[in-house]
C-alpha cells in the first residue's frame, strides 16, 4: 500500500546513514593503533554534519508536531519520548567524541569504546524510528505538518547542500535521486549538482584511505 505522505528523503537519509556507519565500523578496525585516525577524516566530517542536520530538523519541526498530534494517546507518546531521548543520547556520544578527539590524554581504548557505541547506537535508533514513529507519522500527522518538517530539513541541508546532496544520495537507485533533488533542491541547481556537486564528492577521499573498501560512486 502507498504511504500518504511521501518519505522518500527521509528513507534516503538513513539508507546514506547505515552506508556510512559500515564505513565506519569497517574503518575503525584498519586505522591502526589509533583509532582517532578515523574520526580525523573527511568521511567523519560529513557524516557529522548531515546527521546534525537531520536530527536537528527532526527535533525541532517534526516532534513538536507529531506531539501535539498525539495528544491523549499516552501509549503513542510514549514511544516519542524514547525516540527523543535516544537523540539526546546519541548528541552526548558525538560531544564525548570531540572532547576525546580535542583531548590527547584521552585513552585510546575510551576512543574506540565511543565510536563503537555510536555505531550501535544510531543502527539502532534508525531502525526504532521506522518501525515505532514512521507509521505514527503516517497516521496522525497532517500533510501541511510534514510539508513543514521538509521545508525546515531542506534548510538545515542547504548550507552544506554541494557535499551533503551527493552524500545522501551515494548508490541511490535513478527513482529515489530524481524524488530526493526535486524536494531538497530547486530546479535551477540540477545541473550545479549533475555538473560540479556530484564529481567533486565522488573525488573526495572519505574513509577510503582507512576502510580499504571499495564505495559505490554512482
Amino acid at each position: 500500500m502507498r504511504d500518504r505522505l511521501d518519505m522518500t528523503v527521509t528513507y534516503a537519509m538513513h539508507d546514506a546513514l547505515r552506508r556510512e556507519l559500515r564505513l565506519l565500523a569497517r574503518a575503525t578496525t584498519r586505522a591502526g593503533p589509533d583509532p582517532r585516525n578515523v574520526l580525523r577524516t573527511a568521511g567523519w566530517q560529513l557524516f557529522r554534519t548531515a546527521l546534525h542536520a537531520h536530527h536537528s530538523a527532526e527535533d525541532d519541526a517534526l516532534w513538536p508536531s507529531l506531539r501535539q498530534a498525539l495528544h491523549g494517546h499516552p501509549l503513542s507518546l510514549t514511544r516519542l519520548e524514547a525516540i527523543e531521548a535516544e537523540h539526546a543520547v546519541l548528541a552526548r556520544l558525538l560531544q564525548m567524541i570531540d572532547q576525546a578527539l580535542a583531548d590527547p590524554d584521552v585513552g585510546l581504548d575510551l576512543c574506540g569504546e565511543l565510536t563503537d557505541s555510536l555505531v550501535t547506537g544510531l543502527r539502532g535508533h534508525l531502525r526504532h524510528e521506522e518501525e515505532a514513529v514512521f507509521p505514527l507519522v503516517q497516521s496522525v500527522l497532517r500533510e501541511e505538518q510534514w510539508e513543514h518538517f521538509g521545508r525546515v530539513h531542506a534548510r538545515r541541508v542547504e548550507a552544506d547542500a554541494a557535499q551533503i546532496l551527493p552524500w545522501i544520495l551515494d548508490g541511490a537507485a535513478e527513482g529515489t535521486v530524481a524524488a530526493v533533488l526535486a524536494q531538497l533542491l530547486p530546479e535551477s541547481a540540477h545541473r550545479a549538482y549533475a555538473d560540479r556537486w556530484r564529481p567533486a564528492y565522488a573525488a573526495l577521499d572519505l574513509w577510503d584511505t582507512w576502510a580499504d573498501l571499495t564505495v559505490t560512486r554512482f
